[in-house]
């Protein structure tokens, strides 16, 4: 058996690399644009700036040091001058790529900071890695820009995962469907009418505001919105304001709101406060054809018919009476129950009394319904 030359026993003391395996080499030498590091190998490692960093400016200077330890792909193990070629960068993909492929497989929910927003979805970045999470699975509602989410950290789960077509998709959807599923769930095994909950307004319309309870939505009908009249919902709530709400029936999933807090029932002690007979003061809140609505109280309005405005003939309320006047009149008429108070500035008149049967029965709420969905076609024309 012939005996090795010495450069042969050198070069079999020096372990071997392949170009795609992941090395350690500690660094010898910085130059703003480049790195030489010894791999334990024949011949020196050598890593540009575009190797290590996305920033073309970077100084390496500013962020390697002579003995550090980077761990680098070879990219080649001969450029062609002896070095071989390193990269940082793909060091780090390789890696990520290969936790990828354990999180696709096991169905891990992972956590990444969204680096671009394209047309059709997002470009998320996992330790190095490139996601993309179409715009139909970055929510469960429909968005129509994303910007929104340019910089954030947000979770999803690899649904697809294909390093070699370079396509690794994520899905954002299925996880805020199960945890609103969860939220549902729990929700509704605790939810009971007369509960009180600190919600949050998430859309509003003509009739009334769906509020987010934490898992479902309930609606908050313009008529449970005050003891008082409300005009417009939109004129007392926002999108994203949140508000106080009790639950007044469930039906299934539907949930029905309510704010007349019955602590707040400015009806409890009415008997008491507008017996018939007692002079009051208010204001003039709106006015009909037949007649004028006091407001007596926050929650509280009485009907002034126009035949109790004088003694003498008037044609409608707005020829005597103006919005926010105050005026001075009688309870001639207390019905508690269906919330309903009659009011005459006759009756307080030298020989002035109530006309009986003139008004007696108009029911005030039904007139208020009357006077809003009014209000609601002409808003709508």
């Amino acid at each position: 058996m012939s005996e090795m030359s010495f450069e042969q026993m050198l070069d079999a003391s020096w372990k071997s690399i392949h170009a795609g395996e992941i090395v350690t080499g500690k660094v010898i030498s910085v130059k703003p644009d480049e790195v030489a590091l010894n791999i334990g190998y024949k011949s020196d490692g050598i890593m540009t700036r575009s190797d290590y960093s996305q920033d073309n400016t970077l100084d390496l200077t500013t962020v390697i040091n002579v003995g550090d330890e980077i761990e680098c792909k070879v990219k080649k193990v001969n450029d062609g001058e002896g070095q071989v070629v390193l990269s940082h960068r793909e060091a780090i993909a390789s890696k990520a790529s290969e936790e990828l492929r354990k999180a696709f497989e096991e169905k891990t929910v992972l956590t990444g900071k969204v680096v671009q927003v394209v047309k059709g979805g997002l470009n998320v970045e996992v330790e190095g890695a490139r996601v993309f999470i179409p715009a139909s699975l970055v929510s469960d509602t429909f968005e129509r820009d994303l910007t929104k989410y340019q910089g954030q950290d947000i979770q999803f789960v690899i649904t697809e995962f294909n390093p070699q077509k370079r396509r690794i998709i994520g899905d954002r959807k299925q996880i805020l469907v199960e945890e609103k599923k969860e939220q549902h769930d729990k929700l509704f095994s605790t939810l009971a009418v007369g509960d009180v909950y600190t919600g949050v307004v998430k859309n509003l319309t003509d009739f009334g505001a769906f509020i987010d309870l934490g898992g479902a939505d309930g609606l908050l009908h313009i008529s449970e919105m005050s003891w008082g009249r409300i005009e417009n919902p939109k004129k007392l709530f926002k999108p994203g304001q949140e508000v106080k709400v009790m639950v007044k029936d469930i039906n299934g999933d539907r949930i029905a709101l309510t704010r007349k807090f019955p602590d707040e029932n400015p009806w409890k002690d009415a008997e008491e406060k507008f017996a018939v007979g007692t002079v009051i003061k208010g204001k003039v809140a709106r006015m009909t054809d037949f007649g004028a609505f006091i407001e007596l109280e926050k929650g509280i309005d009485a009907l002034l018919h126009v035949s109790q405005i004088s003694k003498e003939h008037v044609n409608k309320p707005a020829d005597v009476l103006q919005i926010g006047q105050e005026i001075e009149a009688k309870i001639v008429d207390l019905d508690v129950e269906n919330h309903k108070i009659s009011l005459s500035m006759k009756a307080m008149l030298p020989g002035g009394k109530k006309d009986d049967g003139e008004f007696a029965d108009v029911d005030i709420e039904a007139v208020g319904r009357e006077e809003a969905a009014k209000a609601d076609t002409e808003d709508a024309q």
